[in-house]
């Protein structure tokens, strides 16, 4: 069984009746996400999501895809590197592959004025705009690159930008007009680039291509930040910094009205702990770079040249390294953000939940459930709609592919 901790959550000052049944559910300790058997029936998931192992390794690649609702309940799958999107209709029954008119292969982040989809940034930061079905109505033009990207209810969008400078790394939230394609920048935070001896990142040179390794988790989050957060609550952006803890409310035009600071402890990773996620590394590499099968071919010499890196490298740890206070946010159907925490164990993420008011309250804590499925927390994965929990998840002991489509009941 896997349990989840559900972290913060914001509630609206007034709330409707059904949004405070979901807080007392969320009160009662423990939440249990029940599959919907009546949703998502009769499709192939072995030919709809036939690209889950599409990949040099042949390896699932679940991560790489994303989900978005659409106004009437009919969920898009955007898949990385593929120029279509997977509809199925409010019931989640398959409909179409889908493609948005000069989208080429940008992920949709989501509806804008309640009848236009966005996509993402290419590489020299286009959004494409088009209608429902896909037919194209504008493009912006953003010129740096976006981590994420929201809408607002005013006709604008909620930026997470950045850029690289000379000697620093930019990060930045703007507020981007969607009419006029101007921009306010609302916050930012510059880093300097500081060369390390060692930043535990290894690539390793092939015949017909190369592979990455990022053997302990946090380094990078720790040198420059994982990135801000976003989303609305009651006609405001809330914006979430991760590595510090604070949650800053503004007004759709970008003033700020509020900060908090969360009140659980920021967790560390010891010195122990990294030496073992880095020799786990070294191990976990031998062991794939002696499969015969490997369809990358790596020179001996070459994957001695970084094993010997990596060794050495263990030397590097000395101070225990402190983890974000959390790492992502989503927002239910009645107006709350849950704010997940990083999990102190594998396979749980805890989470405490509390109600934003003008107060700041911390309220209650609380856990998820779930038997069938091995969750994904993921903003890109879970969409609240009227009550429900849709994802995009992974079935336990499926037979063939395991990515499903599913719709949550939360139960206690």
């Amino acid at each position: 069984m896997k349990k989840l901790i559900i972290l913060t959550i914001f509630s609206l000052i007034q709330l409707p009746l059904f949004a405070q049944k979901l807080i007392e559910k969320y009160k009662t300790g423990t939440v249990k996400l029940v599959a919907d058997k009546e949703y998502a029936q009769s499709n192939d998931w072995n030919k709809i999501f036939r690209s889950y192992y599409d990949t040099l390794y042949n390896t699932p690649m679940a991560h790489r895809k994303s989900i978005v609702m659409l106004p009437d309940g009919s969920i898009l799958v955007n898949h990385a590197y593929r120029n279509y999107h997977t509809k199925f209709s409010p019931k989640g029954v398959f409909q179409e592959e889908m493609q948005i008119e000069k989208g080429k292969q940008k992920a949709i982040k989501g509806v804008i004025n309640g009848n236009t989809l966005f996509t993402g940034l290419d590489n020299m930061g286009n959004m494409t705009c088009s209608d429902l079905e896909g037919h194209f109505k504008k493009s912006l033009l953003l010129d740096y690159m976006a981590k994420n990207i929201i809408a607002l209810p005013n006709r604008k969008f909620a930026v997470v930008g950045w850029a690289i400078h000379t000697t620093q790394f930019r990060t930045f939230i703007a507020i981007v007009d969607y009419d006029t394609n101007k921009q306010k920048i609302i916050w930012d935070k510059y880093d300097d680039q500081v060369l390390k001896p060692c930043s535990f990142q290894y690539k390793i040179k092939s015949t017909n291509g190369s592979v990455n390794i990022f053997s302990i988790p946090f380094q990078n989050d720790v040198k420059i930040g994982l990135a801000p957060l976003i989303t609305t609550m009651d006609n405001k952006l809330i914006v979430a910094f991760p590595n510090t803890g604070k949650i800053n409310t503004y007004n759709l035009d970008g003033k700020l009205l509020s900060t908090q600071q969360v009140t659980w402890e920021r967790e560390t990773l010891s010195v122990a702990e990294q030496k073992k996620a880095q020799e786990d590394a070294i191990h976990y590499f031998k062991k794939f770079a002696a499969k015969s099968n490997n369809i990358i071919k790596i020179d001996k010499s070459e994957l001695n040249r970084v094993l010997n890196k990596m060794e050495e490298d263990i030397k590097y740890i000395r101070t225990a390294l402190k983890k974000p206070y959390f790492t992502n946010i989503i927002k239910d159907s009645d107006g709350n953000v849950l704010i997940f925490e990083i999990p102190k164990k594998k396979g749980q993420n805890l989470f405490h939940v509390w109600i934003y008011n003008k107060n700041g309250e911390m309220s209650t804590q609380c856990s998820f459930v779930c038997e069938d499925y091995n969750l994904e927390i993921n903003k890109d994965k879970l969409i609240f709609k009227d009550g429900y929990l849709y994802g995009l998840q992974t079935l336990k002991n499926a037979k063939g592919n395991p990515l499903r489509l599913v719709r949550f009941k939360l139960e206690n």
